[in-house]
């Protein structure tokens, strides 16, 4: 996926997790996984698009979305049929670990690979007509 594609889906993920927590609980879709299990998996896929769309900045990424969950938690307050608790902050932020880590790791194993690639290239013997074209013999 491009970067952009990338940066597209964190930003729409990031929407659609707050527009479903600040809904009328009657609103909010339902799915087969156990709510707190739908809360991580939610929030674990939102924070890996954001580190796979932002590297240099997962840091960042991952200091503003554990405050986010916080946050977003809190956005709670302002529907009657909603109830903010610290239990469902921490299953957020706990999913935004992990999706974190994950796509961390996808960098890291990206940036290997680009460095490994980048080494066999910069190693290999030039050719003949490369020799001539850069003053070679």
């Amino acid at each position: 996926m491009t970067r952009l594609v990338v940066r597209a889906l964190a930003w729409l993920s990031l929407i659609a997790i707050v527009v479903v927590t600040i809904v009328p609980i009657g609103l909010r879709p339902h799915d087969v996984l156990p709510v707190d299990a739908d809360r991580a998996l939610a929030f674990a896929v939102m924070a890996a698009f954001f580190v796979l769309a932002y590297p240099r900045h997962a840091a960042l990424c991952v200091l503003l979305l554990l405050a986010g969950a916080g946050a977003i938690e809190l956005l709670q307050y302002v529907t009657p049929t909603r109830d903010p608790r610290l239990a469902d902050a921490v299953v957020k932020a706990a999913g935004v670990s992990l999706g974190a880590l994950a796509a961390i790791s996808v960098n890291r194993l990206r940036r290997t690979r680009y460095e490994r690639s980048a080494e066999s290239i910069g190693s290999q013997p030039r050719s003949r007509s490369e020799e001539t074209t850069q003053g070679g013999r």
